[in-house]
């Protein structure tokens, strides 16, 4: 079998974030097990293109990368997209509860963690200590779950400005794999406005719905 590269810290990058060319006929043994497995990615290669194969114990993800490929491809088909909160939705209390954090913080930033063990398959909260808040500005950092428990989302206040995604959350969540959330006009009475995304091996992707239960759509 040929080597995929002289170097060994090369191999060992290509063996951790493997290509999987698809079968034109029955089905690739390497790729069914990256699909099985409970954490680890890597890509299926295709005549319809390019899948990011990504897993986790609360997330099974598989989003085409690129458009089907303009040259021949003796390749079989990357199957359909799929995107799977294996967890099950976050309970609708915690989002509340976060709410009543991000209030409480104002006219201040704040931030929140929602984790959740993939045993008890129990969900919690982590409320950090911010090293800088301000009305514009907030420093913090992500807890290092315990064994067996998973950061699942990671959510930030805007205090009383809008929801979105500055350039700095860009390059925090470039390589991440997490639910990433803002939260803005925390003092209109009408409710608070939330945005929402998952990030996923530099991609962020659009949520179709919000994370949390009792909470139909996502922004």
């Amino acid at each position: 079998m040929t080597l995929l590269a002289d170097d060994p810290t090369a191999a060992a990058v290509l063996a951790a974030i493997p290509c999987h060319p698809v079968p034109p006929h029955g089905r690739s043994p390497a790729l069914d097990a990256l699909r099985d497995a409970s954490a680890g990615h890597g890509f299926a290669i295709g005549n319809d293109g390019v899948m990011l194969v990504l897993r986790r114990p609360w997330l099974a993800l598989d989003i085409p990368v690129t458009p089907p490929i303009s040259a021949y491809v003796p390749y079989g088909s990357v199957g359909e997209p799929r995107a799977d909160l294996l967890c099950g939705r976050i309970p609708h209390e915690l989002l509340e509860e976060i709410l009543d954090h991000f209030r409480a913080a104002l006219p201040n930033e704040a931030a929140a963690f929602v984790l959740w063990n993939e045993e008890t398959r129990a969900f919690a909260l982590h409320f950090p200590d911010s090293e800088e808040a301000t009305p514009s500005r907030l420093v913090y950092r992500s807890p290092v779950p315990q064994l067996g428990w998973n950061l699942i989302c990671d959510i930030h206040s805007h205090a009383a400005g809008p929801a979105y995604f500055s350039a700095t959350d860009n390059a925090d969540d470039a390589f991440a794999t997490k639910i990433a959330l803002v939260v803005g006009q925390l003092d209109e009475p009408d409710g608070a406005q939330i945005t929402s995304r998952l990030c996923a091996c530099g991609m962020f992707v659009p949520l179709p719905r919000s994370p949390f239960s009792g909470e139909p759509h996502a922004a």
